[in-house]
């Protein structure tokens, strides 16, 4: 039996704590979270001044006794008292009235985490006010938003290619057949676009101007129509402030190497897929989400390397999301599909 009081003081939480940014959905409200998971902090007064867009802004542009942190790196807790910190922003934020509390968080995690990495993320949660937390795996979550058909025995292929990592998976009757979890996402095209500037165009030029030319120009293959933008940096030979033009193919070029990466891997997933699974994932082809999967082209190239059909999923950058609030909606139903292993009971002697 459903009680209206119970249900408007205890709230179900799912969090997509994502390396580049994190989306909360609430039972019965939808999306009411998605920020960058970034924070800053006084080093001298060890206060924290801005979480999320507001932090995110600071990147690059702060005295030394300021700190701007992105506390997930390749999916990864690198800085916990900082994540505990992203993860109460996000909580506080979604609260709809004052004495809400969060009864159960279900967070998504990538593939291959070590069990002291789950154990990370699981207290991050905890100290930030969930009474009780779930992990899934982000792949099978991402199919279920994206309108898979996960609990049938046939293969389902997501590629979900994120901030810090790519999630290759094929999945079937509610598991992971077999996965892969890549370091190369959009924090790497990043990198490799800062690298190629600074080599080809003796420019210096941040995280932040990296990702403003991905999303201006950037593509997987050559484009019909030119497509450049301005950006500015330090010259690396005089000092000064200096501004180039950079073009789709420099784009291209820089973040080649990279698509190569996520490429190979998602042959190599399908070249181990049981040959029925195989079967099935030609024919029903290969889902791609995540922020990466809007990269111009990208599902062309993977269409055209593997022989495999490639289609976006509706809104990529939510699909996670979307999964983690139909979990929460149906929570008995999908029981099964979350990472809770028993715990060992404490006996006092």
């Amino acid at each position: 039996m459903k009680l209206p009081f119970v249900d408007f003081i205890f709230k179900d939480v799912g969090i997509d704590l994502g390396t580049a940014n994190s989306v909360v959905y609430l039972r019965d409200r939808g999306i009411v979270m998605n920020e960058p998971s970034v924070a800053a902090m006084n080093i001298k007064t060890n206060h924290i001044l801005a979480v999320g867009e507001d932090a995110k802004r600071m990147l690059g542009r702060t005295p030394n006794h300021i700190s701007v942190v992105r506390p997930l790196i390749n999916g990864v807790v690198s800085d916990f008292e900082m994540t505990e910190e992203v993860l109460r922003y996000l909580l506080n934020h979604s609260r709809s009235n004052s004495i809400s509390s969060f009864r159960r968080a279900i967070l998504a995690i990538p593939n291959h985490l070590t069990e002291v990495e789950q154990k990370s993320v699981e207290d991050a949660a905890l100290n930030a006010g969930c009474s009780k937390v779930y992990l899934v795996e982000s792949p099978i979550v991402a199919a279920l938003g994206a309108g898979l058909s996960i609990n049938t025995p046939s293969a389902s292929m997501i590629v979900d290619i994120g901030g810090g990592t790519t999630d290759v998976a094929v999945i079937s009757m509610n598991g992971t057949v077999i996965s892969k979890t890549l370091k190369v996402a959009g924090d790497k095209f990043n990198e490799d676009i800062i690298r190629f500037v600074r080599d080809e165009f003796h420019l210096a030029i941040g995280e932040s101007t990296a990702e403003f030319a991905k999303i201006a120009v950037g593509s997987a293959i050559p484009l019909d129509e030119r497509v450049e933008v301005i950006i500015r940096g330090r010259d690396m030979s005089t000092g000064l402030p200096r501004e180039i033009i950079i073009k789709n193919n420099h784009i291209r070029a820089a973040i080649s190497k990279s698509l190569k990466t996520i490429i190979d891997s998602i042959r190599e997933v399908i070249e181990e897929t049981p040959p029925e699974l195989a079967g099935d994932v030609l024919t029903q082809g290969i889902v791609m989400c995540g922020g990466g999967a809007l990269l111009r082209g990208l599902d062309q190239l993977i269409e055209k390397e593997t022989g495999v059909p490639v289609k976006i999923a509706d809104d990529p950058l939510l699909c996670v999301a979307r999964g983690l609030g139909i979990i929460i909606d149906n929570f008995e139903f999908h029981r099964g599909l979350l990472d809770n292993p028993l715990k060992p009971l404490s006996i006092d002697l």
